[in-house]
């Protein structure tokens, strides 16, 4: 499915960027994990302390791989990590639920033969995904200190001796997406492998959104969504950085793609007076994730970026029009300024209320965004400029979920099963404008365009050639 940060990368720089689990997969193929900065820093605990790996035990490939869990292990073993704990989050989502078993019984037979070569490898508590540690949004902090209780403290409802037996035994009243918390003890019943100080902890999931929670409680000294009992003195590492605008988590064991050159700094350059604006949620967007994971400004004479403060202690849809007006009056007198030449805003409330699930304010967060997009077309109108209008991704034009077949599913009780992520549809692209010159039309010759393809448009709609490496712009002028 589509993802924000990825999507501006792609729309900004005009390629297709190595990303999330393909970059991981590079690095540790490569080994230059080891060689990174992250995995040196969690590397100081492995003389005294437990390297703790914490995430989604499975093969489904959207937020984890379990073959990457057993490369990091292989490394890191290798590389002098003489106590390992594994913490398990049950997945039953991104594929069958009932593998979990499989999964864990595969876990064990690896961290059996560490074993064997004298490494103290153990599985050291679990959960189920949805129900342990794996929110996201800030949509139910409990869920992540199901997780904190069980990780840290050594502390949960269900204790076991071992993990094939505790997946086995909960399986009986729940599904692998809402296993209870389980922690594995000792014949003393004491907890294998609570996170204490000098330990050091990596995330092992790639996909940034159901870690952030997680991440902040780890990381952040000032921390009030719920009462951590013990905030040990660790050395913490993502397997990526989950957040680029928060530099959250500060360590991680693979950087973000290096992207260059974007669209942005080559317009500026070439003397394309840039204005972006959006909300706070998606302010980064269209600034820092467009220009290449770049802060600042290319030319601050040149370039001027506006952040409108997005709502805070509350769910959006709560405020469904969220601050969708005032992008579109700012977006309209930068227009009307004649200052730009080039002005890019996001309208975030298809996807920020989408998340919600709530399907009423929903509405009334597209209803919203339409007044903001003729807001900005009655303005491009006004100056004889041209319009492109895209999104990253979808999310609100389908909120249910379906079965291979299409047909909306229904729960026990007979009631639709809301969809609140990202879709997996292709995103629509409208260009048009009185600036349009004439016989401007859509290439037939670019059927799987996407949103890579944007950059070269734009910069073609600019009067620039692109970058011969750019992805092949969307558009033609049709010989009269």
């Amino acid at each position: 499915m589509g993802n924000s940060e990825v999507g501006h990368n792609a729309l900004g720089a005009g390629r297709i960027f190595a990303q999330g689990a393909k970059l991981v997969d590079l690095a540790l193929a490569s080994g230059k994990i080891y060689d990174g900065e992250g995995f040196k820093y969690i590397s100081e605990s492995f003389e005294k302390g437990t390297l703790h790996l914490i995430g989604l035990l499975s093969d489904g490939g959207v937020h984890s791989r379990l073959d990457q869990l057993q490369l990091l292990l292989k490394g890191a073993s290798e590389r002098g990590a003489k106590r390992i704990r594994v913490h398990v989050l049950t997945d039953g989502r991104d594929v069958l639920d009932g593998s979990s078993v499989g999964f864990v019984e595969t876990l064990e037979n690896d961290l059996a033969k560490l074993r064997e070569k004298g490494v103290d490898a153990r599985i050291a508590s679990g959960g189920g995904r949805m129900y342990v540690t794996m929110d996201r949004y800030e949509n139910d902090w409990d869920v992540v200190k199901r997780g904190w209780d069980a990780q840290v403290l050594g502390e949960a409802p269900h204790k076991f001796k071992n993990a094939v037996e505790a997946v086995k035994k909960l399986r009986e009243n729940a599904n692998d997406q809402y296993l209870p918390p389980f922690v594995i003890v000792d014949d003393n019943n004491k907890a294998v492998g609570p996170i204490v100080d000098g330990d050091a902890v990596v995330t092992i999931n790639f996909r940034a959104d159901r870690m952030v929670m997680l991440a902040k409680a780890l990381e952040y000294q000032d921390f009030n969504k719920f009462d951590r009992v013990r905030f040990p003195k660790i050395r913490y590492a993502g397997m990526l950085q989950y957040d680029g605008e928060l530099k959250l988590p500060s360590r991680f064991l693979v950087s973000p793609p290096e992207i260059d050159r974007t669209s942005g700094e080559y317009l500026v350059h070439n003397g394309v007076r840039t204005f972006a604006c959006s909300e706070t949620v998606k302010f980064g967007h269209v600034t820092f994730f467009w220009n290449g994971n770049r802060s600042g400004y290319f030319n601050p004479q040149m370039e001027e970026y506006v952040e409108i403060p997005s709502d805070v202690g509350i769910t959006f849809n709560v405020q469904p029009k969220m601050k969708a007006l005032e992008i579109g009056e700012k977006a309209r007198d930068a227009i009307l300024s004649g200052k730009f030449d080039q002005v890019r805003v996001n309208i975030p409330n298809g996807d920020m209320v989408g998340h919600t699930g709530d399907i009423e304010a929903t509405v009334v967060a597209c209803k919203a965004a339409d007044e903001a997009v003729k807001m900005i077309l009655d303005a491009i109108e006004q100056v004889g400029g041209i319009y492109i209008v895209t999104a990253d991704h979808g999310n609100a034009e389908d909120m249910v979920k379906r079965n291979k077949s299409g047909e909306p599913l229904l729960d026990k009780n007979g009631d639709l099963q809301i969809l609140t992520s990202h879709t997996c549809q292709p995103v629509p692209i409208a260009i048009g404008g009185p600036g349009l010159a004439p016989g401007v039309r859509f290439r037939s010759d670019v059927p799987n365009g996407g949103l890579a393809n944007v950059a070269a448009t734009v910069m073609n709609l600019h009067g620039f050639v692109a970058p011969n490496d750019y992805e092949t712009t969307l558009i033609e002028v049709a010989d009269n």
